[in-house]
């Protein structure tokens, strides 16, 4: 499903996305075409960008294009694949339970779960928040354990 969405491979196109999205949710899937965990997260994502288009964007960020080595360090991904939300620019955090509020790490469940977290991410940004509560029940969160680098 991943050929059904825009697929970013140059910083350039990454920076341009963020910038350039105005009013609406922007989601980034950072990942690989080839893993099936992103095929299935690619598979949920391509079902609802008709669905929340009116406040979304949804579009891949190939992981292996040299380019984008620079969002991968920043973003600290380490685990694929891992969907970050931003907001007019801003980058929206969501508090899930788990350690890394910055990204959602995994797949989701259903597909009324990624919707839900985009509603959620889009009126919280409409506030004026920059980070949400998640809100799906925690049995319905991915939980892995996070080992940070140098700390």
């Amino acid at each position: 499903m991943s050929y059904l969405l825009r697929t970013l491979t140059t910083k350039r196109e990454v920076d341009s996305i963020i910038r350039d999205t105005i009013d609406k949710v922007l989601i980034l899937r950072f990942g690989r075409c080839s893993d099936s965990v992103c095929l299935l997260l690619d598979d949920i994502l391509a079902k609802c960008a008709r669905e929340v288009s009116k406040f979304s964007l949804i579009a891949l960020v190939d992981i292996d294009s040299e380019e984008i080595q620079v969002y991968i360090k920043y973003f600290d991904i380490t685990l694929i694949p891992s969907t970050v939300f931003f907001f007019n620019a801003h980058h929206m955090k969501m508090d899930s339970g788990t350690a890394d509020h910055t990204k959602w790490i995994g797949a989701f469940h259903e597909k009324q779960d990624f919707i839900d977290v985009v509603e959620a991410i889009f009126r919280g940004a409409m506030k004026g928040k920059l980070i949400v509560s998640c809100p799906l029940p925690p049995e319905r969160i991915p939980k892995y354990q996070l080992l940070y680098k140098d700390v």
